[in-house]
């Protein structure tokens, strides 16, 4: 039994989603594992980032060096085996981005730790975590157990989570790099931001998707109007993109992006899993399709089982009306 130790994730000078999120997860474990949350911040000039992440931690251990100014997998993973070896968490958790699985699995194997990708659940029963997963892009749920070890190391899945409302006012503790000199042959050159269209529908507070059922293109300027008195963006399934409806920034989905608007619109969806695994963030999911066993109406907080060219002008016309248009 021991603390859990969160790996916050930041960029560009701000804290990512991710990282609420896994506090989050770590504030319903921490009980049971009978410890602390115990947030990690790596970089240079961290300090407001650090206070920041002690409003959701009980402890935050700052390593400020200027050779941590840009992320490198090999420094975070020398900082991290340090930091193991003299907190000895119970759990390490790491997100399951571009940078955590950088650096994850060599550290699982430098330790010796018990270690599960992408995890989408956790609990501690016995003293031990019990995990889960998904495979298949969602199809499939599995439950893990691990063998006896002081620590075991996690990468958390994004916006598998809800993020926490920070609510504490954990000590920030300035802990000594371990890092003795610089890595020369891996650099870091440039940070170059991902191209994205008119809109970044990961930042949506409300979304309207299309799907396979609005049949052809020449629908899709009623699907707008709706869009446009509902204050939602556009986006669709990875039918709709491929039938060129939408654009593939707005594909939402295993091969498209994970979003978490406050309201997820859903017309002529099935929900194929990679689709659903695209919205687990969403808060509110509202789906309309004719098919009353379709998928999508398995995640969907609301659902209207009718022909979406019938729901669709009744949705404009009392939007209308509430807008006095």
């Amino acid at each position: 039994m021991g603390d859990v130790l969160v790996v916050a994730e930041h960029r560009q000078g701000e804290i990512r989603d991710v990282t609420w999120e896994m506090l989050n997860l770590a504030s319903q474990i921490a009980p049971d594992a009978g410890g602390q949350i115990v947030s990690v911040v790596l970089g240079s000039g961290i300090d407001d980032i650090a206070g920041s992440v002690a409003g959701a931690s009980d402890k935050v251990l700052c390593v400020d060096d200027p050779l941590l100014e840009n992320f490198n997998g090999e420094k975070y993973q020398k900082v991290l085996s340090a930091l193991i070896d003299e907190h000895k968490p119970l759990i390490v958790m790491i997100p399951q981005t571009a940078e955590g699985v950088d650096y994850a699995p060599a550290l699982a194997v430098e330790k010796g730790l018990p270690y599960l990708t992408e995890l989408v659940g956790l609990k501690i029963d016995g003293g031990k975590p019990v995990a889960e997963r998904q495979y298949y892009q969602g199809k499939v749920n599995a439950e893990f157990s691990f063998k006896d070890a002081d620590t075991y190391l996690f990468t958390i899945r994004e916006a598998a989570f809800e993020a926490i409302e920070p609510a504490k006012q954990g000590s920030v503790e300035k802990v000594d790099s371990p890092l003795k000199e610089d890595i020369d042959y891996r650099k870091f050159l440039e940070y170059v931001e991902a191209e994205v269209g008119d809109v970044d529908i990961t930042q949506s507070e409300k979304l309207l998707a299309l799907g396979r059922g609005i049949k052809e293109e020449k629908n899709v300027p009623d699907m707008e109007e709706l869009a446009k008195y509902l204050g939602a963006d556009m986006c669709g399934s990875r039918a709709a993109v491929d039938a060129g409806w939408l654009p593939h920034d707005r594909q939402v989905g295993t091969s498209g992006k994970v979003v978490k608007p406050k309201l997820y619109l859903a017309l002529g969806i099935s929900g194929a899993f990679q689709h659903l695994a695209g919205i687990k963030g969403a808060k509110t999911v509202v789906a309309v399709n004719k098919d009353p066993n379709a998928p999508i109406f398995a995640e969907a907080d609301y659902a209207i089982v009718d022909d979406l060219f019938k729901v669709v002008p009744k949705l404009v016309e009392k939007l209308k009306e509430e807008k006095g248009a």
